[in-house]
């Protein structure tokens, strides 16, 4: 499914020692130029199929033309650089090698100016004109791990399913890109923010409102009985007020212009109507049930664990992290669900598995291991899809712990009602002027994000942990 590091080693041949291209130092990697380009391009369709491209042709552009100006003041301008907005709930902002960069919507809606956007965007530019993928890539494979492009470059796909139906409980390969060189990324994208007309202290702006992000889901994870999310790069390098933080965006100050450009109304203009959370193409989740109304089917995953909506699966894991729920399409709904679960696992017929009706429809169950890890997988028919819903655990103990509330999601998989159907619909992003007196309680009331409404207005609006908006002022909602 994706190329392996160990493939890549025999088409790359011998490390070369090669120019790094902001300090003039030499590096050893094991890419040219032209090499590292080849492997963006090859790797930018598993990401496109993945995560998706966000279906706005209008805020593509305008994300595009930002990112463009940065990379033309870079230190490699000459880079056919590639910007797109994935569609993913996630807070995150990735690239590859060769000037691939992507935004997830996900963080477009924590985002209040273009500025902003603009520092997301510099930081990446940034790792891809110090070549920090290259050497990433080259310490790898001098390492010999056998480890995918995406799981090294794009942290929701370490410890990724591979080719085989479930197995989401691997460890990460690598831990982004390191503090020193998340700073240079941080530095690089100050001066290129400066150099562009905005003002370089968006760069910890945007990183104090990510930070805040963080703050406030962790705070509701421990309401939630749940582990906070992780993020990547410097989203969890450092926090806003550190030291060496300041100081390297500091240097972008000899760089700035005498006006400087924020357009928050521009950028609000833009996201305005995005769809926040989940998308509805890869179906919606809500108090921990899937509602998918194009595939026509609905699951509830147990209560506490955190599930995670991706264009090609859907998977839960529990409060500590010890074992998983995947539901995923097995392909056509042909033979009987028996063959489709041995086909799935790769096994002949001497896998024992047990024919059975889930809410009227066809089943089949059966309990194996993979990778040494014990693993339930039950697939369903409905209509012309077979449908697996696989449970992992991390050892047996906690399989047995576990066994109840991973048998509960795989029968409670049905068909969508009509009543579901209604809460089906994707929550989206309103932008509003705020009038004189409201406050973000008020808000609350009506929102349809739930008990934490409050907070979340405030962090999205960068107004957490207790501001509250002005008359007059631009307000982001959540319909």
């Amino acid at each position: 499914m994706l190329i392996r590091l160990a493939a890549l080693v025999l088409t790359l041949g011998l490390a070369n020692c090669a120019t790094n291209p902001v300090s003039g130092n030499p590096n050893f990697v094991t890419l040219s130029e032209s090499q590292e380009i080849q492997i963006g391009r090859s790797e930018d369709p598993k990401v496109r199929q993945e995560y998706g491209a966000y279906d706005n042709a209008a805020l593509q552009q305008y994300v595009n033309e930002v990112g463009q100006r940065l990379a033309r003041a870079s230190h490699r301008p000459s880079l056919d650089y590639h910007f797109l907005v994935v569609d993913s709930p996630e807070v995150n902002a990735f690239a590859l090698p060769g000037g691939y960069i992507y935004i997830t919507r996900g963080i477009l809606a924590y985002l209040n100016s273009e500025a902003e956007l603009a520092a997301v965007l510099g930081h990446e530019i940034g790792h891809v004109t110090a070549r920090h993928s290259v050497q990433q890539l080259s310490a790898a494979t001098a390492a010999q791990v056998g480890a995918s492009i995406l799981q090294i470059f794009v942290p929701q796909a370490r410890g990724g399913l591979g080719d085989t139906a479930i197995n989401l409980l691997g460890g990460a390969l690598l831990s982004g890109y390191g503090r020193e060189h998340e700073l240079e990324a941080d530095r690089l994208g100050s001066e290129y923010l400066a150099r562009t007309g905005y003002d370089p202290q968006a760069m910890v702006k945007v990183v104090g409102v990510l930070k805040n992000q963080e703050l406030f889901d962790a705070e509701v994870a421990k309401s939630e009985g749940r582990e906070p999310r992780a993020y990547h790069g410097v989203f969890a390098s450092h926090p806003d007020n550190d030291t060496r933080l300041q100081q390297v965006v500091g240097e972008a100050a000899h760089f700035k212009q005498t006006e400087t450009r924020t357009a928050r109304e521009e950028f609000l203009r833009k996201i305005d109507k995005m769809v926040f959370a989940d998308s509805p193409d890869q179906g919606v989740v809500r108090n921990n049930t899937l509602y998918h109304t194009g595939l026509g089917l609905a699951l509830r995953f147990p209560q506490g664990w955190r599930v995670k909506n991706q264009p090609q699966n859907v998977a839960a894991t529990s409060p500590k992290g010890d074992a998983l729920i995947d539901l995923r399409m097995a392909g056509p709904a042909q033979g009987n669900p028996s063959d489709v679960l041995r086909k799935l696992l790769r096994s002949g017929s001497g896998l024992e598995t047990t024919p059975a009706t889930i809410n009227g429809l066809p089943a089949a169950i059966a309990s194996t291991s993979m990778q040494g890890k014990p693993t339930r997988v039950a697939v369903v028919f409905l209509g012309k899809n077979a449908y697996a819903i696989g449970g992992q655990a991390q050892n047996s103990q906690a399989m047995n712990r576990y066994l109840p509330e991973i048998e509960a999601a795989q029968k409670s998989f049905h068909a969508i009602t009509g009543e579901e159907r209604a809460l089906a619909r994707p929550l989206t992003l309103r932008v509003i002027t705020a009038r004189a007196g409201l406050a973000f309680p008020e808000l609350a009331r009506t929102s349809p994000l739930g008990k934490n409404a409050a907070g979340y207005l405030r962090v999205i609006n960068g107004l957490y942990p207790a501001g509250e908006p002005v008359a007059g002022q631009a307000l982001k909602v959540v319909e």
